[in-house]
């Protein structure tokens, strides 16, 4: 039998090239069911870039998506960048600018954000990130699909630097790339398969804690509301949900890779492989945690004010919905059907903080409960 080469990788192995890459940068890897506060997060500092960072592989995300967190000194502008993949960009605090171009010689687009900031960095684009604060850093939340796209080419340089251009979509937006997001009204599919009547379509969204245009998501409860974002262009998508202080949203649950930051507000989520051990991982604004795949989680406002989560999405292959109606079922749990423990919980941890729960104990008998129109007001 021949042997195999010292180099090779074990079979089935689920240590991923990006692992190996990761490793070998030689900045922390945080790891575990959440991220207290991507704010203060323990970073070293990155030679290449010029900069503190940190990755964060939670358990979920493993093989699928990438999150890193950056910080820029005050008043600095980081190396420029050419990555091979759209990028997800949340920032996490502080002012700064991005500029970005297609290749040299070319026209650039720079545009400012601030805290709570979503903007997409285009595929085989170079950026430059910079902080306009002379008096504290800035903090990041870089999200792609890089795991993926590392387990089908190993190389790390083929992904950054690469000279290979693409067609320039930002100079073809005549300066309207990062123009404010429209609104669309799906046509017909899974868009209204999935309860979907409108989402928005942009690649800068200004204030995630503070953005309105909302629309109602009957269909997990709590009276809450919901914003769907697509990048044009890009596969990558997220959405964030909004719910009223002292309720809480029904359990659900969906594929791996999914990360979610929260905007605002105050409460926990738990979450649970299907019988067995539930774990409950505390929230407030700039907490981030992933759901493993097919747990089930659930979300509490715990707090004084509606609680906002923002979710970045995995690529559509990995969102486990079910294609029909009467399978999704199965992965949602409604108010009647839960543990006990839920709602005995979430009542104790209100009392703590000296408030009632306002559920409508009817939520918990009638499966076909309609909120009122004043739950979940913002």
């Amino acid at each position: 039998m021949a042997k195999a080469p010292k180099s090779a990788r074990a079979m089935w192995s689920k240590v991923f090239s990006y692992d190996e890459w990761m490793e070998s940068i030689g900045i922390p890897i945080h790891k575990g069911f959440y991220i207290e506060d991507v704010r203060t997060l323990e970073l070293e500092w990155w030679e290449e870039r010029q900069c503190k960072s940190a990755f964060i592989q939670l358990m979920g995300q493993e093989g699928v998506s990438s999150a890193r967190v950056t910080e820029i000194p005050p008043g600095k502008t980081l190396p420029p960048i050419k990555f091979a993949l759209d990028e997800i960009i949340y920032v996490a605090d502080g002012r700064g600018l991005t500029t970005v171009w297609q290749a040299e010689g070319r026209p650039k687009k720079t545009f400012e954000w601030q805290s709570h900031s979503l903007f997409l960095i285009p595929h085989n684009y170079s950026h430059q990130l910079s902080n306009m604060q002379g008096d504290k850093p800035v903090r990041l939340l870089h999200y792609s699909y890089l795991p993926l796209a590392m387990s089908a080419i190993q190389e790390s340089a083929f992904f950054f630097n690469n000279p290979y251009q693409s067609p320039d979509v930002v100079a073809e937006q005549d300066g309207e790339f990062y123009s404010e997001a429209k609104l669309v009204h799906p046509s017909s599919g899974g868009d209204e398969l999935l309860g979907l009547r409108a989402f928005w379509y942009g690649n800068f969204f200004p204030d995630m804690r503070a953005w309105d245009k909302l629309d109602a998501n009957v269909k997990r409860g709590a009276g809450g509301k919901s914003v769907f974002i697509q990048f044009p262009n890009s596969e990558l998508s997220a959405h964030m949900s909004v719910f009223a202080s002292q309720t809480y949203k029904k359990a659900h649950r969906h594929g791996p890779g999914r990360v979610i930051i929260i905007p605002s507000g105050e409460g926990y989520s738990i979450m649970w492989e299907e019988g067995k051990e539930k774990i409950v991982v505390p929230w407030h604004e700039c907490s981030l945690f992933v759901p493993p795949n097919r747990w089930f989680h659930q979300h509490f406002n715990a707090g004084a004010k509606s609680a906002r989560y923002l979710a970045l999405h995995p690529p559509m292959q990995f969102h486990g919905h079910a294609e029909k109606v009467e399978d999704r079922a199965k992965d949602q749990i409604e108010y009647p059907d839960e543990d006990p423990w839920i709602r005995e919980k979430f009542v104790a941890e209100l009392e703590k903080r000296g408030v009632k729960s306002l559920m409508p104990d009817e939520a918990y008998s009638n499966r076909e409960y309609e909120w009122s129109k004043g739950m979940g007001k913002q």
